[in-house]
């Protein structure tokens, strides 16, 4: 796999439709999770990966090249969920059942796997009651591998804020698992 920036100029400049395929199929689940910590839902993360994709599929926009292609594609996924945020702002929504139902592993699975799973759901959930930034900064950098530089140009951002916002952020994971009685030192 390239890091997508040939395989998008191929698809805009000569229309080549399986480098677009290519790029969906690499960085789709990616974009997904990464707005899903931004959106809350995994739902809405998904349509909103979606209109990203339509976005560079249908309006083409040029790739400054000042960074790597992912940071450039979840930077257009960023500015979507945002302006999504807002849109839904000016709504008044009905909260969802906070359980995550699709998280929960089957019967069969051996008991080692199924505390792993347990373990991923504590910290998605202690994640998801920190703020916005801290979620998307922890996201970045340990999910999806980013570094400090890749994160401060998707979060807009310099990369000394990013660092002291991964401090705080990591900070407060800690604290909030804490509070759950969660043993993070066994991770």
């Amino acid at each position: 796999m390239d890091n997508g920036a040939s395989s998008y100029r191929r698809f805009r400049d000569n229309g080549d439709q399986n480098a677009l395929i290519g790029i969906i199929r690499d960085y789709k689940d990616g974009l997904t999770l990464y707005l899903a910590s931004i959106v809350g839902s995994i739902q809405t993360a998904e349509e909103l990966a979606e209109d990203t994709f339509v976005l560079i599929g249908t309006k083409k926009p040029k790739d400054k090249g000042k960074g790597s292609f992912r940071t450039w594609l979840y930077t257009i996924g960023r500015n979507i969920a945002i302006d999504h945020l807002r849109k839904r702002s000016r709504h008044i929504e009905v909260p969802i059942d906070e359980s995550d139902a699709s998280l929960i592993s089957d019967e069969d699975i051996v008991e080692s796997e199924y505390l792993k799973k347990e373990q991923k759901m504590t910290v998605h959930k202690a994640m998801r009651k920190l703020s916005p930034d801290y979620q998307q900064v922890l996201w970045l950098t340990y999910f999806e591998d980013m570094s400090n530089k890749e994160a401060a140009a998707v979060m807009k951002k310099s990369v000394r804020s990013i660092e002291s916002l991964l401090y705080r952020a990591r900070k407060s994971l800690r604290s909030q698992l804490e509070m759950e009685g969660f043993d993070y030192e066994k991770l």
